[in-house]
């Protein structure tokens, strides 16, 4: 057991991969616990495509991708809120034509710009594929994002789960919109490549509503998501040295395996162990046993 654990360690490209996964399984849940909670999961997915058209322009000019891709993410968060702000067309319809809009706007650009992306990694992510300049980078990513959070922490509660109420006692409501939106825009600009876009909207939810099943408490949340986003990462890159899979679709397919147990298993939420199931089981259990003193 110990040898299996080790010998994927003695490669580079495993340690940076890891490396990589603990701070991206962090700062995706932490993050995307705001968007949980606001019942916004979906925007998630469409800045993720929406950074596309920002890839293809930056990769042109031969300037850092990621940064266009930031700048082009969080441009679709103000074009979905200038939608909704003008006119009648509700969030979701926003959402829709934005996320399909600047998806096509970007393999248009990719085409005339003759781009030569590799959309394999940009859709799927390539976890062992980075370099120990991505680690650091996702490191000091990771913890600009947490700081702030945490310095921010009870303004942006308070925006969270009452907005007219943060605006009423003078917070600027405007401005922890669309930092909040750049904070998630610059987490799915870093996790790109653990995960890909087309995936990474799993990765920011999943491990937060795993952990939404277990606990009640907003911080609560976030940490015990941290913690199985790190599980989910790294499981899913040792089974991808082992079993020679797609590392994104593995870091998935792990963060699903760990819902599905607490939606079954969770002590106060589970299916098969939810208080009022084991009372009416043990309802049921008594009246066979009344049955048998009848009898």
């Amino acid at each position: 057991m110990l040898n299996w654990l080790i010998e994927p360690l003695s490669y580079e490209f495993i340690r940076n991969a890891i490396v990589v996964g603990i701070f991206t399984g962090i700062l995706c849940p932490v993050v995307g616990t705001y968007l949980i909670v606001q019942r916004m999961a979906l925007l998630g997915d469409v800045i993720a495509h929406a950074v596309l058209p920002g890839l293809a322009i930056a990769f042109y000019w031969r300037i850092d991708i990621l940064i266009g891709a930031f700048v082009s993410g969080v441009l679709s968060t103000f074009v979905i809120a200038w939608i909704r702000t003008q006119s009648r067309v509700k969030f979701d319809a926003a959402m829709a034509l934005t996320f399909s809009s600047f998806f096509a706007l970007g393999i248009t650009l990719i085409t005339l710009l003759k781009s030569k992306i590799d959309l394999d990694s940009f859709l799927f992510g390539d976890i062992l594929g980075v370099t120990i300049a991505d680690a650091e980078r996702t490191a000091i990513i990771t913890l600009i994002v947490l700081l702030l959070i945490k310095f921010f922490y009870k303004e942006l509660l308070l925006y969270t789960f009452d907005k007219q109420g943060a605006q009423a006692l003078g917070y600027p409501v405007n401005v922890l919109h669309f930092g909040l939106m750049a904070a998630i825009t610059l987490t799915i600009v870093t996790s790109m490549q653990t995960v890909g876009v087309v995936l990474v909207i799993s990765l920011l939810v999943g491990p937060g509503i795993t952990a939404y099943l277990l606990v009640k408490e907003l911080h609560h949340v976030m940490g015990i998501g941290a913690i199985l986003g790190i599980l989910a990462t790294i499981s899913g890159v040792y089974a991808s040295y082992y079993y020679n899979i797609p590392s994104g679709p593995a870091i998935v397919l792990v963060t699903f395996g760990l819902f599905l147990l607490a939606l079954l298993f969770s002590p106060s939420q589970g299916i098969l162990t939810r208080p009022e199931l084991a009372n009416r089981s043990a309802w049921i259990v008594r009246q066979f046993k009344n049955m048998g003193r009848g009898d």
